[in-house]
């Protein structure tokens, strides 16, 4: 019995697993975009927690698209954020010049809080 086969009704390659003959099916090719910290993050959410979502996403070659889509809203979000609070809280240029440790603990503070409002509001979601 030879190992790969090919109906001409259908145009589907089959191979023989075990006894039977099983269709050769792959996913077109998805686009080869960089997803950052935010879109990883939510893949590892709806993977866990929203499956057929997931499955929904991956087998029409959606995923890709969705997840750089996700990343950049969520990046957006928290620089703007980041930006607002510290407007807001009076962490600026000149209270980074003279009292750099109280800089850094408002701007970790306002980072954290932003971080908590993006995964709240988008990425576990």
């Amino acid at each position: 019995m030879e190992k790969r086969i090919y109906d001409k009704k259908t145009g589907i390659h089959y191979e023989m697993q075990g006894d039977y003959y099983l269709p050769s099916l792959e996913l077109p090719g998805q686009p080869k975009v960089e997803i950052g910290i935010w879109g990883k993050r939510h893949l590892r959410y709806i993977k866990q927690h929203h499956k057929i979502r997931y499955t929904n996403l991956m087998t029409s070659c959606k995923l890709t698209a969705y997840l750089a889509d996700i990343d950049e809203q969520a990046e957006d979000m928290f620089f703007r954020l980041v930006k607002q609070l510290s407007e807001k809280e009076g962490v600026t240029e000149q209270l980074k010049a003279e009292n750099q440790m109280m800089w850094v603990a408002r701007m970790n503070n306002i980072r954290n809080r932003a971080t908590e409002i993006v995964n709240t509001e988008l990425i576990y979601k």
